[in-house]
């Protein structure tokens, strides 16, 4: 189930707006892709990001995936729970899996993101290719 109030990367990351911050996580898919994850390095609080850009690594039994950050501004909150309990990714990736917190710097870059479902058709086609 792709939750519909989330915005999507084709990198498979999430954004949830609320206010001017975004937080940010991996996919359902993603997580699933990646399997039981072991390790999430993130950014430092203060960090300034912009879309697209890596900003960290997560590292699962098969493999290690980059993170991407969806929208630009400057890294407010990272989750600390992820670095002793990284699994919480697998089991809860739109709830206590989130990664970090962006204060934004362009509003309506989120607006540029795929919906729920466009994701959706996007996860369709990357399957058939």
């Amino acid at each position: 189930m792709i939750p519909a109030d989330l915005r999507y990367h084709k990198e498979h990351e999430w954004v949830r707006l609320k206010g001017n911050q975004a937080t940010v996580g991996i996919s359902d898919f993603a997580q699933d892709a990646l399997g039981d994850i072991v390790f999430i390095e993130l950014p430092k609080v203060g960090t300034a990001v912009k879309a697209g850009q890596q900003i960290g690594e997560i590292e699962s039994t098969k493999t290690t995936s980059t993170l991407y950050t969806p929208v630009s501004g400057n890294i407010v909150q990272v989750n600390g729970e992820l670095k002793d309990h990284p699994e919480v990714v697998n089991s809860e990736p739109y709830g206590r899996g989130w990664m970090v917190v962006i204060d934004l710097s362009t509003a309506g870059e989120v607006d540029t993101l795929m919906t729920a479902a466009q994701y959706d058709a996007f996860l369709a086609n990357q399957k058939k290719g």
